[in-house]
């Protein structure tokens, strides 16, 4: 069994991680910029060490940095977290070369799905359909103009080693193509350090649906359902719900069996999760995130099985503790991402929180590293919290979350509460009338 455990990660997932670590008697190596020597990850820790100055690229970012924090405070294991280093395969390889345990994929396997265009053609083999396209990259635009056409516009350019809706441009006509590809390109080469792209049809008005997996090294794979996760803004989830209010039950279970079939055919070990557009009653495979998401609370509240206890379980070499007849699903449950952003802008916000006040009750969880008077930096990304809500059906889950957001006191720093209370009382979020491209619509562009 792995004895303790260094969380190469920050904010509410490391504390997340380190919970979850406690639950199972394992001690805990918290890592930190000195922009973060106060926060909450580094005072529940066991132990912690600074691995660098404020910048991401100097301190949680840095792979030699990261790995001899592991060796000088004993770790065995390394669990990356979500963003940051957790789906950098040369991280990944670089850990297990040093004689440790990480938390994760296999290094091919995260290098295979990073790859935006292998993971596509990855998904094909395995027999999930996949949004029409191009056969692998385009490499100049030239050649990207002719396979537009062809496809059919409207056409969605994508970064092939991309994420978080960076490098990712719609163009709507022949006309808007080139100024397009290219800015998806420049956007693309300096968010991760790769220009190449590739096309899709660009569908009209999807859904974002996503199904969670676990794997063992044994072959045992089990799906915990799917999320709805299509209200975004320029491509970045801010609410998530489980199960979605598209797919029936039989759609479930057989959409289930076929990923569960493909995560065991390609060999995977540990947590994934398999992300689809839905439109016109179909899924189309877009890409697998290999490691933790935000998101994985509401799945966690409707089927009561702890993923990150499961995520670390596994990686030490244990078989999956239940089977796929052992999930059950319990109720709705509705998460928000609480950003330090201006909930009009969506300008980010620095600050210190000031008079801070968690709401609780019934089928209320908030995931956190907040505090009075923790200060929350500039320098990483603007999740701060995330407040998870379950109930017996949708109507119950929708006024709970009202309640709970009524409740929420962030003081010192802007925050998306005011948004997400505006959506709890939107009839159309009622009514589960939206797409990916509600929040433009509702809002405007500046959304």
């Amino acid at each position: 069994m792995i004895k303790k455990i260094l969380i190469a990660n920050r904010g509410e997932i490391a504390v997340r991680i380190l919970r979850a670590c406690k639950d199972l008697g394992i001690q805990t190596v918290a890592v930190h910029s000195t922009a973060d020597a106060d926060a909450m990850h580094v005072r529940l820790a066991d132990e912690s060490v600074c691995v660098g100055p404020p910048s991401p690229r100097e301190s949680y970012l840095n792979i030699p940095s990261i790995i001899s924090a592991a060796c000088i405070s004993g770790a065995d294991a390394i669990h990356p977290g979500l963003g940051f280093l957790s789906e950098n395969s040369t991280f990944a390889y670089m850990v297990e070369e040093h004689g440790l345990t990480f938390i994760g994929p296999k290094a091919d396997h995260i290098a295979m799905m990073g790859d935006k265009i292998m993971a596509k053609k990855t998904a094909a083999r395995l027999g999930l359909p996949t949004v029409p396209g191009s056969d692998g990259a385009v490499t100049n635009l030239e050649k990207a103009v002719k396979l537009a056409e062809k496809i059919g516009y409207p056409v969605l350019i994508k970064a092939a080693g991309g994420g978080g809706g960076r490098g990712m441009r719609v163009a709507k006509t022949k006309e808007e193509f080139s100024a397009a590809y290219e800015e998806a390109k420049r956007e693309a080469a300096i968010a991760f350090g790769n220009d190449c792209l590739y096309l899709e049809k660009y569908l009209a008005n999807p859904r974002h649906i996503e199904f969670q997996i676990i794997a063992d090294a044994f072959g045992n794979v089990i799906h915990l359902g799917e999320r709805d996760c299509s209200i975004q803004r320029r491509n970045q989830k801010i609410w998530e719900e489980a199960l979605s209010m598209v797919l029936s039950p039989e759609e479930r279970k057989d959409f289930g069996q076929k990923i569960t079939k493909a995560i065991e055919e390609l060999k995977y070990k540990g947590v994934g999760t398999l992300e689809f557009l839905y439109e016109n009653e179909k899924l189309y495979f877009i890409e697998m995130n290999t490691r933790i998401q935000v998101e994985h609370a509401i799945t966690e509240v409707i089927t009561g099985v702890d993923v990150v206890r499961e995520q670390i379980l596994v990686a030490a070499g244990n078989e999956l503790s239940l089977s796929q007849s052992d999930v059950q699903f319990r109720g709705h449950a509705i998460e928000c991402r609480i950003n330090a952003e201006n909930p009009e802008t969506f300008v980010p916000s620095a600050g210190v929180v000031q008079n801070y006040h968690c709401p609780g009750g019934p089928g209320v969880r908030v995931d956190s590293a907040l505090y009075d008077g923790c200060k929350i930096p500039p320098y990483y990304d603007s999740l701060i919290a995330k407040l998870i809500v379950q109930a017996n059906n949708r109507e119950q889950c929708l006024a709970r979350l009202r309640r709970a957001l009524r409740e929420y006191v962030i003081d010192g720093i802007d925050t998306l509460i005011p948004l997400h209370l505006k959506l709890t009382e939107d009839a159309d979020v009622a009514s589960g009338n939206f797409d990916i491209h509600f929040l433009e619509r509702k809002f405007g562009e500046a959304r």
